[in-house]
């Protein structure tokens, strides 16, 4: 065995992913490390770094991996996990197997809770908070920010409600400590086998609100539902585009004989939905030149966003499966603190947040988003 090279712990590699700020650390075996920082994937030759080896990566494998995700991996050939960094800095990780090689990425969360408004949300939604039951959605693609939004009102609900949170995880990503709350959090693998078997236990557990990181298959989002319906406030995250995908692919799941019966009950238990999709930023917006309010996370993404909550009007067409209809409730209901992403990607367009280019290739209608940039405040 290789021994290892006391340059590369895995401590040292992730004090220098928080030091230059990078979003995602990457380690691949036979490869030296690779660092993402402003979007892009580098090497930092000034570190010094010589091609980790097989053996090498196994022994970190072996370091944070409980039995658990050791056999997922075996099994699976990949597993998610997170870790705290001796600096108190959580990271998310996923461990998998590529042509014969031991892969990992290490991707840097954030160490505060952060307001909406900072994560380029419109406060409003802190609304939602408040509900005593429903079904709440935060959709979008993988690395978009959802378990940043969903931690963000976690939190809030933690420190403005005398309430039981429960929450499902895989992994536990950010760790919430009881304010006015009592919060129990579980994790996939060691607290609980499976997100299904979580939520149906998670109703027996006196809970008011619950989150579930992540809903995809059929048993999970039943439950879901039921819970929603049967006074709980169910929040949860889901891939997906835009807020109509989002509930679209929830009823896609369901065989075509309930898929009628799951409308009706979204259509009277869904509360809100979320979209989001981080974006890289204009090349020429310098942080220095941002306006209160620039719907920016960060110096270089920008957080472009669809908001829906569930009145009679969407209710109505939900049930009705008219979800072609939905957009244009959303672009009528701007009083009620609805919008649409391409009202998102306008007011990023027309504050130069992003380039023309990003808006177009995102846009539902990339012909009129110029045009509607002219137009939004």
């Amino acid at each position: 065995m290789t021994p290892p090279n006391d340059n590369l712990q895995l401590p040292m590699l992730l004090a220098e992913t928080e030091k230059i700020g990078a979003s995602d650390l990457h380690l691949r075996s036979d490869s030296v490390p690779y660092f993402r920082t402003d979007g892009e994937i580098q090497t930092r030759t000034e570190i010094g770094a010589e091609p980790l080896s097989y053996e090498q990566l196994e022994q970190i494998q072996n370091q944070i991996l409980s039995d658990y995700q050791s056999q997922r991996l075996a099994t699976n050939g990949a597993v998610d996990g997170a870790l705290t960094s001796s600096s108190g800095t959580r990271f998310r990780f996923n461990i998998f197997k590529s042509g014969g090689q031991l892969s990992m990425a290490f991707r840097q969360l954030q160490n505060e809770f952060i307001p909406l408004e900072q994560l380029g949300l419109t406060e409003n939604l802190y609304k939602i908070c408040d509900y005593k039951d429903g079904l709440i959605l935060v959709a979008g693609p993988t690395g978009s920010g959802k378990s940043t939004t969903l931690a963000t009102l976690v939190d809030r609900i933690n420190a403005t409600r005398n309430c039981h949170i429960v929450t499902i995880e895989d992994p536990v990503e950010f760790i919430h400590q009881p304010k006015k709350s009592l919060i129990n959090q579980r994790q996939l693998g060691e607290d609980t086998c499976a997100f299904q078997q979580a939520l149906v236990d998670a109703l027996r557990q006196d809970p008011d609100v619950i989150l579930v990181g992540e809903i995809r298959d059929l048993e999970t989002i039943r439950t879901a539902i039921t819970a929603a319906e049967t006074g709980h406030l169910v929040l949860a995250s889901v891939h997906a585009s835009d807020c109509v995908s989002a509930v679209e692919r929830l009823i896609s799941v369901f065989p075509a004989g309930e898929q009628q019966n799951i409308r009706h009950l979204l259509a009277t238990s869904l509360r809100t939905v979320v979209a989001q999709h981080l974006l890289t930023a204009a090349p020429s917006l310098n942080l220095d030149e941002s306006e209160h309010g620039d719907d920016r996370p960060s110096r270089n993404r920008v957080l472009a966003s669809e908001v829906m909550f569930v009145n009679s009007a969407i209710s109505n067409l939900i049930a009705n499966s008219n979800f072609n209809q939905i957009a244009a409730v959303l672009e009528t209901s701007r009083g009620e603190g609805m919008y649409s992403l391409d009202y998102s990607l306008a007011k990023l367009l027309r504050r130069k947040r992003i380039p023309e280019t990003t808006a177009k290739a995102l846009a539902r209608n990339p012909n009129l988003i110029c045009e509607l940039s002219r137009k939004v405040s």
